[in-house]
């Protein structure tokens, strides 16, 4: 934050390196987010010029023999590294004055509702109404919004109330043709043992289930 000053919208990162200056501002409501331009910052590219001008002269300087010209162009160099860490003094001048064009470049990209007062951007803007879309909700989007919901519970009902299933619902137990108790579900009873194998019509070939004495296809008696 530039010199702890507070930004139109102070839902906001600040993305600035010491090679120059960034923000990015986001929507209080979606936190969708605008980022600036980039501005290079003018201190870094100068000092990063007098650092490849002092490695030069002292190089010269070693050469020349002339140490007290690379002495003091090293101290200076050791002088500027030390600013980048800490960052500048005019680097920080540049901050300020980067955040306050960023400020004045993400305005036209925000609208802050005069009601709930959050900076919202042109996705959450109701411009009709002049509010954000939580204050004052779209009609339209409202109205699509509440036919969707009807409709889907309009198919639920219907759903509810159509039949699906036409089959019979029933549980059907094998009697054992031979001692007349409930077989089981193998192909000998459980009681008796008694073979509960299909029993073959003699004249239409149609398989018939043990103890028929009809059969279901031609009605032939089988026993």
């Amino acid at each position: 934050m530039a010199n702890g000053k507070i930004g139109f919208n102070d839902n906001f990162k600040d993305n600035s390196t010491e090679a120059g200056f960034q923000f990015t501002f986001f929507c209080d409501i979606c936190k969708e987010g605008f980022k600036t331009r980039f501005i290079e910052s003018k201190s870094n590219k100068k000092g990063k010029f007098f650092k490849s001008l002092g490695g030069i002269l002292g190089s010269v300087a070693s050469l020349t023999g002339n140490y007290r010209i690379g002495s003091v162009v090293s101290r200076g160099t050791n002088v500027l590294g030390e600013k980048f860490q800490g960052m500048s003094p005019e680097w920080h001048k540049e901050h300020e004055e980067a955040f306050e064009e960023a400020q004045n470049e993400s305005k036209d990209h925000f609208h802050r509702c005069p009601k709930c007062t959050k900076w919202t951007c042109e996705n959450d803007w109701n411009e009709q109404e002049g509010l954000c879309t939580v204050c004052a909700p779209r009609v339209n989007v409202e109205v699509a919004a509440a036919k969707a919901k009807k409709a889907v519970k309009d198919i639920h009902d219907k759903a509810a109330t159509t039949q699906v299933f036409t089959g019979e619902i029933e549980s059907k137990q094998t009697v054992c043709p031979e001692c007349g108790k409930p077989a089981g579900e193998g192909k000998f009873c459980n009681n008796c043992g008694a073979t509960l194998g299909m029993t073959k019509c003699p004249k239409c070939g149609a398989e018939n289930s043990a103890g028929t004495n009809f059969c279901g296809s031609c009605g032939s008696k089988l026993m």
